[in-house]
């Protein structure tokens, strides 16, 4: 707002009349309100504007070359192809020591995917589990840096959980390979990794896609 101040001459004088000056002057104190205002406004956007990030769970830093053999009760393959269908099988595809394992389609739905590998996965997702619904009802107290060293310790000494080997033909999506990754997540699977498929599973997922087109479906191992 600004005020206006008039100023006029001390005494009557005789002659002729002048013009009155006028002197303004400018209240800041609403535009302080309204900054104040817009500030707290950005504060808070700023703060509730969270980026979206997936978080995954890299291997140690080690200079010693990493050549560790899989046990074949534990590995679980993964394998997304075009047209967002995805299969997998158990164990591991060695041309020279059968049974051969038989390659499954599956989907990525709560009855799909999910299943088989909460499934595989019981043992150290109902631990992960039990400890975060300890926390949340107040059994155990601790804080928040001592609850992930704890969930990283399960996950580091878990050795009956699956190993989950990820690999993907040449059309598959990204969004697939996001959705695969957040399956892992949802399912406190420890140990997986992106891989690239051999030439005989490239051979065991064309036998089931025919398989499949002509209505033999395979069942788990």
């Amino acid at each position: 707002m600004a005020e206006i101040i008039a100023s006029e001459g001390g005494g009557k004088k005789k002659g002729k009349k002048r013009a009155k000056k006028f002197s303004t002057a400018i209240d800041m104190t609403p535009m302080v309100d309204v900054m104040c205002l817009l500030l707290t406004f950005f504060m808070l956007t700023t703060a509730f504007s969270k980026p979206k990030i997936m978080e995954i769970v890299l291997p140690e830093k080690t200079n010693e070359p990493s050549k560790t053999e899989i046990p074949k009760w534990r590995a679980v393959n993964i394998i997304l192809d075009e047209n967002d269908r995805i299969f997998y099988y158990n164990g591991l595809a060695d041309p020279t020591k059968p049974p051969i394992p038989t390659v499954i389609e599956t989907d990525f739905s709560k009855d799909g995917i999910r299943k088989m590998l909460l499934e595989r996965n019981k043992v150290l997702f109902k631990q992960i589990s039990d400890l975060n619904n300890d926390v949340l009802t107040g059994k155990q107290v601790m804080s928040k840096d001592t609850l992930d060293q704890r969930l990283r310790n399960l996950r580091t000494y878990d050795d009956v959980g699956p190993i989950v080997l990820i690999k993907a033909t040449e059309k598959v999506k990204y969004k697939n390979i996001v959705d695969i990754i957040d399956e892992m997540a949802i399912c406190n699977i420890a140990r997986y990794s992106l891989t690239e498929m051999n030439s005989f599973e490239e051979k065991l997922l064309a036998k089931a896609k025919r398989d499949i087109a002509a209505g033999q479906t395979g069942q788990p191992n």
